[in-house]
């Protein structure tokens, strides 16, 4: 089983890394100027913009 990849603000970041925000339906859309953060492993994840939004490591969204 793998590692879970969406987090929420309060939770703790598994690794080190930059996290973006990203949203429902932002593969539809996107989002203008998503939030991004560093974190190192055991950082808090500050909230969100909004409800709908989630963070995610910035190497998974960015393409290929």
């Amino acid at each position: 089983m793998g590692e879970r990849s969406e987090f929420h603000s309060g939770e703790k970041a598994p690794n080190n890394g930059v996290y973006i925000e990203v949203g429902v339906r932002d593969h539809i859309m996107g989002i203008e100027n998503p939030q991004q953060v560093k974190l190192k492993q055991g950082d808090t994840f500050p909230d969100n913009t909004n409800d709908d939004r989630v963070w995610v490591n910035k190497r998974r969204v960015q393409p290929k």
